[in-house]
């Protein structure tokens, strides 16, 4: 079984404390490699440039949320809530619908 990264940030996302987040997060890189964020309300969370890469997103809601710059390699979305989010031009639409669909981890176009 994989470890997840248990950090202060993970544990604010995860039990829903939003805007702890963001003040924890501000004006720096936000590092939520390897976190476990089942089910979490990630919906005003301002994940635009987040590192992802390895994260379990199991039932998450992701809806609205602007991924764009995010790194996603290795993501688990299984049964994530993504309608309305906007995800990085590196991620295909067949890797995002796998994931969510049969939980396997995204793997992004090389640059």
């Amino acid at each position: 079984m994989s470890r997840f990264r248990e950090d202060h940030t993970v544990t604010l996302l995860r039990d829903g404390f939003v805007d702890e987040f963001k003040q924890a997060a501000k004006n720096r890189s936000i590092d939520l490699t390897n976190a476990n964020l089942r089910n979490a309300d990630l919906r005003h969370a301002d994940l635009r440039s987040a590192d992802l890469s390895g994260a379990y997103l199991h039932s998450a809601d992701l809806r609205g949320v602007d991924l764009s710059q995010a790194n996603l390699e290795g993501a688990s979305l299984h049964r994530a809530r993504i309608s309305g989010a906007y995800f990085p031009a590196d991620v295909r639409a067949e890797e995002l619908r796998m994931s969510v669909d049969l939980g396997t981890r995204v793997r992004c176009i090389p640059k």
